[in-house]
């Protein structure tokens, strides 16, 4: 039971990396374009509403492929009153009531409503409601399905890491007693 939990582990984190490191290039883009539009703007008093709703698309995109990342590398937002003088174990049970509780619903709820409001916007061919924008908005809307997807493989993962780790300690008590 063990090593399937931990491949399956292994391979959700394996993508979460993958997209991961794809978004962080994003960070990249996102500057030179953020730099390219502020000199324009200044140099030449001029700027393209297409250049400004791609740095919120790249801003959404960085977010949203990272989330999982975020995740798997544990570097998400938590208030640690108390967890942090947690056992390893104690830590699991968190961390698993938290994902099955919590997460994975708030993740499937996000996934059915944002790939409505996706298709949606697929079906009416919505594009920029600002002359020059850029057009095709579904795609940007269906970033966040696929984000909140990664997301909620890497909750999966969570508790997966977490049943292991509460087993892996339980097994450990037994050798001991």
């Amino acid at each position: 039971m063990i090593q399937l939990l931990s491949k399956i582990e292994n391979g959700i984190g394996a993508l979460n990396e993958v997209f991961g490191r794809f978004a962080s290039w994003f960070t990249f883009v996102l500057v030179l374009l953020v730099c390219f539009d502020v000199t324009v703007r200044y140099l030449f008093n001029d700027t393209q509403a297409w250049i400004m709703e791609l740095e919120w698309h790249l801003f959404a995109l960085i977010f949203l492929l990272g989330a999982g990342y975020t995740l798997k590398h544990d570097h998400h937002v938590r208030v640690d009153l108390f967890y942090t003088k947690f056992s390893r174990r104690d830590k699991a049970w968190v961390n698993l009531v938290g994902a099955v509780l919590f997460l994975i619903p708030w993740c499937i709820i996000i996934i059915i409503f944002s790939f409505q409001y996706a298709t949606t916007s697929f079906q009416v061919g919505e594009g920029s409601p600002d002359p020059g924008g850029l057009p095709a908005r579904y795609l940007i809307k269906f970033a966040i399905t696929f984000g909140i997807g990664l997301l909620l493989l890497q909750a999966i993962a969570s508790v997966c890491n977490s049943v292991i780790t509460i087993l892996e300690t339980n097994e450990e008590n037994e050798v001991i007693d």
